[in-house]
């Protein structure tokens, strides 16, 4: 039997997941990715200090914005910023249109995992 793997990983498609609908719980994140909720914590903790996630309170939620001037950060990627990752990854294999969050009239509301190159 074969592994499951993809070519992104768990961190892309958390950011990828927020850029296509930035209030989403952290359950629909980690349902979105097929991570745990814990996971989806650590990873969103992790990319908010980094710099690459600002968080903002919404009454009882967060509202999260991708910082897409940031450079992706593997060396044979060093030269792209998250933006270029975003516009070709967008929300269910389309290209966001700008470097900032996509629209909530795109949010994705299926429970099933939706992994990109996957």
């Amino acid at each position: 039997m074969a592994t499951e793997w993809t070519f992104l990983t768990n961190y892309s498609h958390v950011l990828l997941s927020i850029a296509a609908a930035p209030d989403q719980t952290m359950r629909e994140v980690a349902i979105s990715v097929g991570i745990t909720e814990r996971a989806a914590q650590r990873i969103l903790a992790d990319l908010i200090e980094a710099g690459y996630l600002e968080s903002e309170r919404v009454g009882r939620r967060n509202r999260y914005k991708v910082n897409g001037s940031l450079p992706l950060r593997h060396p044979l990627e060093q030269g792209n910023p998250v933006s270029t990752l975003l516009a070709l990854l967008g929300p269910n294999g389309t290209a966001f249109a700008s470097t900032e969050t996509a629209p909530s009239a795109r949010r994705r509301r299926s429970a099933s995992p939706v992994r990109p190159g996957g």
